[in-house]
C-alpha cells in the first residue's frame, strides 16, 4: 500500500484504533463509552476528568453548551451517527483542551462557526451539506491536520478560508453531487486527499484530474461511468504538467475498457509511480467510433516501451463483463511492462506471458488466479525478480515449479502455498534457483518425497498444512536451513536435525505427536526455539523426560506451559504438562527392577531370619508327620475307634525329671480313692509305631495332658515334640486338655527361643507349682485330681471304678482359671 496508506492512516487512525481501543475498555474517570445505547441526549453522569468520551451510534439530536461545561478536560470527542441536524461550535466554547471531533455520518445541513484553535482533527463528511461547510472561522484553526467534509456542489471560492492551511488530509463524501467548478480542487494545499462518490451516480472526470493536480496521495471511491464512450472527456494536453499525484488508489471502479484505455495511458504518463485499482469490472464495447480495440491496444504497447514514472501496478478483484476477445494480447501487455511490482489479485486469470526481453519485474504477486504448471516455463528473461507470489492457484506438480525458477537467478522468495501441488518421489530431479532462500509450500498435498525435491540453499521453508509424516533419513542435506515450519501435518514425533546442521526454528505444532523424543535438542544442539503445542500429548512416563527437558531447556519451548496439554489418557485431559508428575521409580524400569530385588532379598533375609529364630522348619515338619500319622489311622482303621478316651492324662516329662514322676506323680493319681489311668510312654507306647505316632495316639486317647516342667524340660527334644501336639489338640478340639505342672522354677533365659508356645501357655494359663513343704501336698493333689475329674468309658475303667473326686467351689476356680 505504501504512500497510499497513508490517506486511511490520517483519516481513520483515530476512528479506527483509537475508537477501538474506547470500546474494549472500561469506563473510568479518563474514557467514558457511551456508543450504542440508544441515548437522545448527552449524559448527564459523564466523569467531570473525562478526556476521551464516545457518544457515537446513538440517537442524538442536538446538542448544548451545559451539557459539556463541566468536562474541562475533555480531548476526544465523537459523535458520529447520530441525528444532528445543526452544529454550533460555541457549545464547546468551555472545551479549550479540545482536538478531535467527530460528527461524520449525521443529518447536519447547518453550522454555526467559532474558532476552535486547539482542533487537529475534524470530521464533518457523510452529512447533508449542499455547499462546502467552511466558514471564515476556519483560517485560525493552524493546528488542524484532518478536515471531513461533505457537499453536492463544489466551487473554487468554497476553500478560499482553508487554503493557507497546512492540512495533511481532505476527506470530501460528495453522494448527490450535482455541481463542480473546475479547478476547485487545486485550491487545497493537502498532502493526501480523498474523494468518495455515491455507488449509483457517475463520476466527475474533471474530479479525478483536479485531484491529481491538487495532492500527492489521491484516493477515489466509486469510479462509474454509464454514459457512451463519446461522451467520455479526454484529459487535457497540459494536464500532465500539474500532475502532483505520485499515488493514486482508485477503489470499486466500473468503466468500459476504451475508457480504462485511456486513463491508464494518462496515468503511465503522469508523475503516478504507485497505482492501486480495487474491485476493478470493465466492460465493452471492444470498439468504439474512431477507435479499435486492438489500435488502443497496440498504442498502449508504444507507448509502454518506451518507459514511464510508474513503479508499483496493483490491481485486486477485477472481474471481466468483456468476452470473447483474445486475452493473449491483454498478457503481454502486462509482461512488458516496465515496473519493479506487479500484483494481479483475484482476477481469474488463467496465465501469463514470459517477457520478450530482459524484465524489470521485482516483485510479481498473482495469487488467487487460475494459474497451472505451464506458468514461465523455460522463461530466462526475469533474471531481476526477487519476490514471486502464487498462492491460491492451480497448481500441481512440484518439479515443473522448481523448473519454473531454475532461470530466475535473482529469485530469494518464493510462496506457492494453497496450490494442489503434490510430489511422489519419482526419479524426476528437481532444479531450484539457486540464489532461492526462503520458500513457502503451505497447504498443499506433499508427502515425505517433498524433501528430495527442495533447494539446497533455502533457509526459510514453511511445510505446514501438508501430509508429511516424519523426515526421512538420508536424505538431501539442508545445511543453509534456520527456520523450518511443519505444523499441521501427521508427525508422530519430533524430527531429528540430521540433515539441518543450521536449523535454530522449529515449528511442529497440531501434529499427532503423543511423546517427544526428549534427546532433541542434543541432536539439534543450535536451535533456539522449538514450537511443539498443540499437540496430543500422552501422559506418561515418557513424556517426563520431555518436561524435564522444557526445564533444562532455558525456555526454548514456544508457548509454555499454556499450548502443552494433556490428551490421554482420558482422565488426564486438559491438564498442563508442566502439573504432570510421575515418581521416578514408577517410570524408571531398571530403578523399579533394583528396589524389587532388593526388598525381595529383604523379605527372604528377614524370612529366613524368622523361620531360624522361631524353628519354623521344625513346627512344619512337625505338622506333616501329624498329617501322615491321622492319614496313615485313616487308612489302617484300627480297632480301637478314634475319638475313644481310654486315659484321664498323658504325662509329659524329661528323663532327668522321672523319679518323681514314678516315685510322686504316678503313685498319687493311680492309687488310692478316685485314682487315675495315666498313660506312661515306657508302659503305653506301642511297639513297632512310630515314636510321634505313639506320642499322638496316646495324647488323643487321653483326657488331657500333664507336663511336668523344669529346666530339664526345656532342654528335651521329645518333650517339644508332645507340648507341640498336645497344644495343636488343644486348638483342633477347642478343649482345655493341658495341665501345667511346675516341679522347679524356669528362668525366661532358659526356654530356648523355639518354645514359645510354652512362654505364651506359661503367660496365658495357670500352672500348678510343686509345693517344697510338704503340708501344701495335700491340696496340690487334690487340685490336681480335680482338674482331670473324668469318667472314662466302663470298657476302658480299672478293675476298681473311679470315683468322681469332688472338689469345693474355691479350687475348681482356681484350677479352671
Amino acid at each position: 500500500m505504501g504512500p497510499l496508506s497513508n490517506i486511511q492512516v490520517f483519516a481513520c487512525v483515530c476512528t479506527f484504533l483509537l475508537w477501538n481501543n474506547i470500546q474494549t475498555s472500561v469506563e473510568n474517570e479518563f474514557i467514558a463509552n457511551y456508543s450504542s445505547r440508544s441515548l437522545t441526549n448527552v449524559p448527564k453522569t459523564i466523569p467531570v476528568h473525562t478526556q476521551v468520551l464516545d457518544l457515537s451510534h446513538n440517537r442524538i439530536s442536538g446538542l448544548s453548551t451545559l451539557e459539556f461545561i463541566s468536562l474541562s478536560d475533555l480531548q476526544v470527542l465523537n459523535l458520529s451517527h447520530n441525528l444532528i441536524t445543526e452544529l454550533d461550535f460555541g457549545v464547546f466554547f468551555f472545551n479549550q483542551d479540545l482536538e478531535h471531533l467527530d460528527f461524520s455520518h449525521n443529518n447536519i445541513l447547518k453550522v454555526y462557526c467559532q474558532t476552535l484553535a486547539y482542533l487537529r482533527h475534524l470530521d464533518l463528511s457523510f452529512n447533508k451539506f449542499t455547499a462546502l461547510p467552511v466558514c471564515q472561522e476556519f483560517r485560525n484553526m493552524f493546528r488542524l491536520e484532518f478536515l471531513g467534509l461533505s457537499a453536492t456542489t463544489l466551487r473554487r471560492s468554497d476553500f478560499r478560508y482553508i487554503r493557507g492551511l497546512q492540512l495533511r488530509t481532505v476527506l470530501l463524501t460528495l453522494e448527490g453531487f450535482s455541481l463542480y467548478e473546475p479547478q476547485s480542487l487545486t485550491a487545497l494545499d493537502t498532502r493526501s486527499l480523498r474523494l468518495v462518490f455515491a455507488a449509483n451516480q457517475n463520476f466527475s472526470f474533471s474530479l479525478l484530474y483536479d485531484g491529481m493536480s491538487a495532492s500527492e496521495n489521491l484516493r477515489i471511491d466509486n469510479l462509474r461511468y454509464t454514459l457512451s464512450y463519446e461522451y467520455f472527456p479526454s484529459p487535457p494536453v497540459t494536464l500532465l504538467k500539474k500532475i502532483k499525484a505520485t499515488a493514486l488508489m482508485l477503489d470499486t471502479v466500473d468503466l468500459q475498457w476504451p475508457i480504462i484505455l485511456q486513463l491508464f495511458l494518462l496515468i503511465w504518463y503522469s508523475p503516478v509511480e504507485r497505482l492501486t485499482v480495487r474491485n476493478l469490472t470493465f466492460r465493452g464495447p471492444l470498439a468504439v467510433p474512431g477507435y479499435e480495440f486492438l489500435t488502443l491496444l497496440s498504442s498502449l504497447e508504444q507507448r509502454i516501451s518506451l518507459g514511464g514514472s510508474m513503479k508499483v501496478l496493483t490491481l485486486e478483484h477485477v472481474r471481466n463483463k468483456v468476452y470473447y476477445f483474445n486475452q493473449e494480447l491483454l498478457y503481454r501487455q502486462f509482461s512488458e511492462m516496465t515496473l519493479a511490482s506487479l500484483t494481479i489479485y483475484d482476477a481469474s486469470m488463467p496465465h501469463m506471458l514470459c517477457p520478450n526481453r530482459t524484465s524489470s519485474f521485482q516483485y510479481l504477486n498473482f495469487s488467487h488466479n487460475a494459474l497451472t504448471d505451464e506458468l514461465f516455463q523455460n522463461c530466462g528473461t526475469l533474471t531481476d525478480l526477487k519476490l514471486l507470489i502464487l498462492q491460491r492457484n492451480k497448481f500441481e506438480s512440484l518439479p515443473k515449479v522448481s523448473f519454473m525458477t531454475s532461470r530466475m537467478k535473482s529469485l530469494k522468495f518464493l510462496d506457492v502455498s494453497s496450490n494442489l501441488l503434490s510430489h511422489d518421489g519419482a526419479d524426476v530431479q528437481c532444479r531450484w534457483a539457486e540464489s532461492l532462500s526462503e520458500l513457502d509450500l503451505s497447504s498443499n498435498q506433499l508427502t515425505d518425497a517433498v524433501f528430495e525435491c527442495l533447494p539446497v540453499n533455502v533457509q526459510k521453508l514453511d511445510l505446514q498444512n501438508n501430509q508429511i509424516t516424519s523426515v526421512p533419513k538420508g536424505m538431501a542435506e539442508l545445511k543453509s536451513l534456520r527456520e523450518l515450519n511443519l505444523a499441521s501435518n501427521r508427525l508422530a514425533d519430533l524430527p531429528g536435525c540430521g540433515g539441518f546442521t543450521s536449523l535454530e526454528f522449529l515449528n511442529v505444532e497440531m501434529n499427532l505427536i503423543l511423546t517427544p523424543s526428549a534427546d532433541f535438542f542434543q541432536s539439534c544442539p543450535r536451535v533456539r526455539e522449538l514450537q511443539g503445542g498443540r499437540n496430543p500429548f500422552k501422559c506418561s512416563c515418557e513424556l517426563q523426560d520431555f518436561v524435564q527437558l522444557e526445564r533444562r531447556s532455558g525456555g526454548k519451548l514456544f508457548g509454555w506451559p499454556g499450548a502443552y496439554v494433556c490428551e490421554y489418557p482420558e482422565e488426564l485431559r486438559g491438564r498442563r504438562l508442566e502439573d504432570f508428575h510421575l515418581a521416578e521409580l514408577a517410570c524408571n524400569t531398571t530403578l523399579l527392577l533394583v528396589t524389587a530385588l532388593l526388598l525381595t532379598l529383604v523379605l527372604v533375609a528377614v524370612v529366613a531370619f524368622l523361620c531360624i529364630y522361631l524353628d519354623v522348619p521344625w513346627y512344619v515338619r512337625m505338622t506333616w508327620q501329624w498329617t501322615q500319622t491321622k492319614r496313615r489311622a485313616w487308612h489302617n482303621q484300627p480297632e480301637e475307634p478314634e475319638g475313644v478316651l481310654q486315659f484321664h492324662a498323658f504325662i509329659s516329662y524329661s528323663e532327668r525329671d522321672a523319679l518323681w514322676v514314678k516315685n510322686e506323680l504316678m503313685p498319687n493319681l493311680e492309687k488310692g480313692e478316685g485314682c487315675v489311668q495315666l498313660c506312661q510312654h515306657e508302659r503305653n507306647f506301642i511297639p513297632g509305631k512310630s515314636i510321634v505316632e505313639n506320642i499322638i495316639n496316646c495324647i488323643e486317647k487321653s483326657y488331657k495332658s500333664i507336663f511336668v516342667l523344669s529346666p530339664n524340660f526345656v532342654q528335651s527334644e521329645w518333650c517339644h515334640y508332645e507340648l507341640y501336639f498336645a497344644h495343636h489338640k488343644l486348638f483342633s478340639e477347642t478343649s482345655n486338655s493341658l495341665i501345667l505342672i511346675l516341679l522347679e522354677p524356669i528362668p525366661p533365659y532358659v526356654i530356648p527361643a523355639r518354645y514359645h508356645k510354652l512362654k505364651a501357655l506359661m503367660a496365658k494359663r495357670t500352672y500348678l507349682e510343686w509345693p517344697k513343704e510338704r503340708s501344701k501336698r495335700a491340696l496340690f493333689w487334690a487340685n490336681l485330681r480335680a482338674a482331670i475329674n473324668i469318667k472314662l468309658p466302663k470298657s476302658f475303667e480299672p478293675n476298681e471304678e473311679l470315683n468322681d473326686v469332688t472338689s469345693t467351689s474355691g479350687i475348681s476356680e482356681y484350677v479352671n482359671n
